[in-house]
């Protein structure tokens, strides 16, 4: 019985493997064929569409031998835009020998062997994208695509607003945001940061070095490194979801030299809010000042810092009066004021490593707007915020040992987590503010509010519970183990910002002039203040609850105290 089964067995695995020797030489005989059929009908009929149509500029000037060969090793090159077709070769390649019409039909041909497999495979239309497409028509964009230009320098091209998205950065979401703050310009960089201006930059550069596609929509081009894709979208403001308004400041008394003050003007009968405003956002001015007739376009500046507001009735109602009473209504455009919107890294490596340390909800991530916009240097952290980094806190992204920043937000209380700074601004905010705060980031989001049912809840009991002596300790450990210390209140830096700001822009060691500091402070509020009536109004604290906290702020004021530092603000406590 052995003997047959063992036939059996032989004969099993010699029909096995004769059936794929048999699958093999058919598919080498089907290749073949294909290879003959397409030699034989390339040269016959009407010219077929070209493949290259699908590809980028660089890629279609480089096919056709329009680029000179040194753009193959070009380290600005996209590796993705040389792989577009086989006779696109890596910048480490060398040239093949032979004549030129040779490689155009063995090009050909692979592309055709390409065609049939994708097509073989269900794909309708030919070849996969190789790489980022160029720049789709305004039609399709929504904007008019206006170039490639340069962003590599120290200050940025567009200064105007900015953001990132990682994952859902597309051309239409850029140009939506611009316009909703009625920039003109919006330009896309390295496939998922968008920027915004009203001036067109000067430095414009080969299409093909925009090699990057955007992170959110494939076959759309978002610029390069260190290159933008410009597009003009004046045509999307009037369509825009939520366009940015003018909004009052005041009315001032006119500085005594108007000229040197006011850097712009524009005098025309029937002058209203609407055209001074349009007028000084085209300019990129943040204040829009009318008196009569007459729109200046300003900065703030210590001449004219707008915290010396009068009664509004000394503006007058006609344009007779206020020429004669020289005072004069001034207005926030939409437009950021561009003067301390550059940032970057530090250029060498931080001697000393500073930490910007609070408990959660205390206020760290404006501290780090602000300290960003008055440094011109990016701020890190000790963790990784995706919400943070697309809102534009670029060290976000960067590993928090880098030094390359000028602090590092920390919510890091132990005494090996302290120990690893050489220095620290402690940013201390009253209790009841930080965890309602928190709460309200834990619930909604950076930008939200915790609906009713999380505060009625279990779940805010005992979170106040668990919070309340974090706050405690973490004040405690720092001034216990950190050491050299700048504490500051965030009550203080809302009440009196410049002078705060000036303190803690010297603790990190950097000059700053005082016009930067006024941008700052014309910029304060950031991307991250919440807006919006409170959908709880009530009083969240039980009475158990203010009891514990009061206790731990009476151990805070008293250990700072002992530490010479002043205590904490009267205002929180009682309650």
């Amino acid at each position: 019985m052995a003997k047959p089964f063992f036939r059996l067995q032989k004969f099993l695995r010699r029909t096995q493997f004769l059936l794929f020797f048999l699958t093999a030489a058919y598919l080498m005989t089907g290749s073949l064929l294909l290879l003959q059929r397409a030699r034989v009908a390339l040269p016959q009929g009407p010219p077929r569409p070209s493949p290259l149509q699908a590809l980028p500029v660089a890629a279609m000037a480089l096919g056709v031998g329009l680029l000179d060969s040194r753009a193959l090793h070009d380290p600005r090159v996209s590796p993705e835009l040389l792989l577009g077709v086989d006779v696109l070769r890596s910048p480490l390649a060398q040239p093949r020998p032979g004549p030129r019409w040779l490689h155009s039909r063995n090009s050909e041909l692979r592309q055709l062997r390409r065609r049939w497999f994708h097509h073989f495979m269900g794909d309708p239309q030919g070849l996969p994208a190789q790489g980022p497409e160029a720049p789709r028509s305004a039609a399709s964009s929504r904007g008019t695509y206006i170039g490639c230009f340069s962003d590599d320098g120290r200050q940025r091209t567009l200064k105007g607003a900015v953001f990132f998205d990682l994952r859902k950065m597309t051309v239409s979401h850029c140009q939506d945001a611009c316009a909703e703050r009625s920039y003109v310009y919006a330009g896309l960089e390295a496939g998922a940061e968008c920027y915004c201006g009203n001036r067109l930059p000067v430095m414009s550069v080969g299409l093909e070095e925009c090699n990057h596609e955007c992170k959110g929509e494939k076959g759309s081009v978002c610029g390069g490194v260190g290159r933008l894709s410009v597009y003009r979208v004046e045509e999307l403001q009037l369509g825009s979801r939520k366009r940015r308004t003018v909004m009052y400041r005041g009315c001032f008394k006119l500085p005594e030299n108007i000229t040197y003050a006011f850097p712009d003007s524009l005098v025309q009968a029937n002058m209203t809010v609407d055209m001074c405003s349009g007028f000084c956002s085209q300019k990129e001015f943040p204040l829009a000042i009318l008196r009569g007739w007459e729109c200046y376009c300003a900065y703030p500046t210590p001449e004219f810092n707008l915290r010396d507001a009068v009664d509004g009735s000394m503006c007058g109602q006609g344009p007779e009066v206020q020429r004669l009473a020289e005072y004069c209504e001034v207005y926030q455009t939409p437009v950021q004021d561009t003067r301390c919107t550059d940032r970057r890294f530090l250029p060498t490596k931080s001697r000393v490593f500073v930490a910007l340390s609070s408990f959660p909800g205390a206020g760290n991530t404006w501290a780090r707007h602000l300290i960003e916009h008055a440094t011109g240097f990016y701020t890190g952290s000790y963790y990784f915020d995706g919400i943070l980094y697309n809102k534009g806190f670029k060290g976000e992204k960067d590993h928090w040992r880098s030094r390359r920043t000028i602090c590092v937000k920390t919510h890091e209380s132990g005494r090996r987590e302290i120990e690893m700074f050489d220095s620290a601004i402690l940013l201390i905010r009253n209790p009841y503010r930080s965890l309602v705060a928190e709460f309200n980031r834990k619930c909604a989001g950076h930008l939200g509010y915790a609906a009713d049912r999380n505060w009625k809840s279990k779940e805010w009991p005992d979170f106040v519970h668990s919070y309340a002596s974090w706050w405690s300790s973490h004040v405690l450990d720092w001034l216990k183990y950190g050491k050299r210390l700048l504490v500051v209140h965030y009550e203080e830096l809302r009440r009196s910002l410049v002078p705060t700001l000036r303190e803690m822009v010297a603790f990190l060691n950097v000059s700053v002039s005082e016009e930067r500091l006024l941008c700052v402070e014309n910029n304060k509020e950031g991307s991250f203040r919440r807006h919006g009536r409170r959908p709880h109004d009530a009083e969240p604290f039980t009475p158990e609850m203010k009891d514990l906290i009061d206790g731990y702020i009476q151990t805070v004021d008293k250990a700072l105290r002992d530490h010479n530092w002043a205590g904490l603000p009267r205002e929180y406590v009682p309650r």
